[in-house]
């Protein structure tokens, strides 16, 4: 079912019947240490396979994600250099990465004084929508969403200092949610 052409009338037909086959596709090719940066022949057969599917694909070594898991942060980065990786390019925050971006996901935060917490939203949702994620409260009695970017929010600090450097927004019921949000959400129910 993935290589048949189908009109608008068929595809939403077949829509209803979930076939995996309809899916968007991310294969993950499990390689050895030393092919991590580059790949490798069989790799490049998969490339192209994927190409033509209009799929990702994610290079990914399991031994190495094992070791990762073990190591310290500063060993973890060592040694990736030494393969020829990136700490964000590795293989499974790389996954992460694509299957985020395929399934058109993005994460925004939540931080108060005892629990900071990242939530799974869908991009272009409104901040009510977004809200919503949390308790269905929060989006019935949505007034505004107090709002930081993450960069923002790291460079100055605090709350408090990004507030008086002008950088913390109040947006309202309109206010896309954008990818690294921190957000404080003002209800009233």
């Amino acid at each position: 079912a993935r290589y048949v052409d189908l009109d608008e009338d068929e595809e939403q037909t077949l829509k209803s019947l979930g076939l995996l086959t309809r899916k968007p596709m991310i294969y993950a090719a499990n390689v050895a240490d030393g092919d991590l940066a580059t790949g490798n022949e069989m790799v490049d057969k998969l490339k192209s396979i994927a190409e033509t599917e209009n799929a990702k694909i994610v290079l990914v070594s399991a031994a190495v994600e094992a070791e990762l898991v073990e190591l310290e942060l500063e060993d973890r980065l060592e040694f990736l250099e030494s393969l020829g990786v990136g700490l964000n390019d590795s293989g499974l925050r790389a996954l992460i990465r694509e299957a985020y971006d395929l399934l058109q996901l993005q994460t925004y935060y939540t931080s108060g004084p005892t629990e900071s917490r990242a939530w799974t939203i869908k991009k272009g949702w409104t901040a009510p929508k977004a809200a919503g994620v949390i308790h269905n409260d929060f989006e019935r009695g949505f007034i505004r969403a107090e709002t930081i970017s993450y960069d923002d929010l790291i460079e100055t600090g605090s709350e408090k200092a990004a507030k008086e450097a002008g950088v913390l927004r109040s947006e309202g019921k309109e206010y896309i949610v954008q990818e690294g949000d921190v957000i404080l959400f003002r209800f009233n129910v």
